[in-house]
């Protein structure tokens, strides 16, 4: 995990170039015109996949430059011989037997995928939430590498995984895992973070599907997120009223907020609800604010939602005795999206709730409109008392 303005780009995510977040529309068949076997992108905007004689080829595009770059992936049945062109193309052979996954968002899309026995590495321990994956940590079938500089490249050689999954940071791409690309170590970098719609982020999975050879399930899974994210988006877009909403805490004196093109930005519309910086954007993608912008916001909320660590109110007012005046702290309208935080400290939110926003909007629609939802039960959010 990082810290400082990483940590706050990835919680909110900026924007893709030439993307725009746009409101839902009736969920189209998955795959729809695909071949058996062959899947196609719908809603992302960072990746593409093209079906060619002897392989696939997957398009990576990295939007933290000037000019958005794109790094392709030719993926090979193994034992075959590579395809013809594509010579700038790295290659990855298929299907994958073993995944490194530097992310804990790389486990949820292996998980979604019923592929968590693939995963033989992990970043670190701590950010891992699946449960068929803290089993194979358990019994001492995964190792951990690191992270970023800390990242071990000779064990990584040593053990030879059919891939490395890692993330695309700003200024940094596949320069950096040169000693694991010399080594035939194959990696990955995907961005999905920065895509500006939750069903575009989740689409990711289709990535590791391809890898797989497992498009007709990915097609099958995702669909039924697709339609349920859309039929509640619907109902959200349809609540008589618009409670508002002010999001997080304060990091190091600097309150970050999701711009109008982050995939937060777009649950909080399709949860019905009003939303300060709707419209303001930023470089970025979050909104880095002082405690006094936000404060005229919180005092006028309705709901204050994602409060980082805390567990309890007492939690948030332990950090500053400001948050009392808030109105949401007085009317016990404070909820947090912890719920599923395991013994280890990791947040299932952001691993399982990255391919299944639909229970994320459900808690969202359940919290600012429950007679929408009555019988639904929080999944990822908690009410803090």
């Amino acid at each position: 995990m990082r810290t400082g303005a990483l940590l706050a780009l990835l919680l909110l995510g900026p924007r893709l170039a030439g993307a725009q977040a746009a409101a839902p529309t009736a969920a189209p068949k998955a795959a729809a015109g695909a071949l058996r076997g062959r899947t196609t992108v719908q809603y992302a905007k960072g990746f593409t996949i093209s079906y060619v004689a002897g392989g696939k080829l997957v398009t990576i595009l990295s939007p933290f430059e000037q000019k958005t770059t794109a790094t392709r992936y030719l993926l090979v049945p193994r034992g075959a011989a590579r395809p013809a062109g594509y010579a700038d193309a790295h290659v990855i052979e298929t299907p994958l037997r073993s995944l490194v996954a530097l992310s804990s968002m790389h486990v949820a899309l292996a998980d979604f995928l019923g592929a968590a026995d693939l995963v033989v590495g992990l970043g670190s321990f701590k950010y891992a939430s699946a449960p068929a994956v803290r089993a194979r940590i358990a019994a001492g079938k995964v190792y951990e590498v690191g992270q970023g500089k800390e990242l071990n490249n000779e064990q990584l050689i040593a053990q030879h995984p059919d891939l490395v999954m890692a993330t695309g940071w700003p200024g940094e791409g596949l320069a950096r895992f040169q000693t694991l690309e010399a080594a035939g170590v194959p990696v990955m970098i995907n961005s999905e973070w920065v895509e500006t719609t939750p069903l575009a982020r989740a689409e990711w999975v289709k990535v590791l599907a391809a890898l797989l050879n497992r498009e007709d399930l990915v097609n099958q899974r995702f669909d039924k997120v697709a339609h349920s994210y859309n039929r509640l988006a619907a109902l959200g877009h349809q609540a008589a009223e618009r409670p508002k909403v002010v999001i997080g805490l304060p990091f190091k004196d600097v309150w970050y907020v999701p711009d109008a093109d982050s995939y937060l930005t777009q649950f909080l519309r399709d949860a019905g609800c009003t939303y300060a910086w709707d419209q303001a954007r930023a470089p970025s993608g979050s909104l880095a604010l002082s405690f006094e912008t936000v404060a005229p916001v919180a005092l006028a909320a309705d709901y204050w939602l994602q409060t980082g660590t805390a567990a309890a109110k007492a939690d948030i007012v332990a950090q500053d005795a400001r948050y009392a005046a808030f109105v949401p702290f007085k009317t016990n309208r404070v909820y947090n999206n912890n719920r599923r935080t395991n013994a280890q400290g990791s947040n299932d939110y952001w691993e399982s709730g990255a391919v299944r926003p639909d229970l994320v909007l459900s808690d969202l629609i359940k919290i600012l409109h429950p007679e929408l939802l009555p019988a639904w039960q929080l999944y990822y959010y908690q009410w803090l008392k």
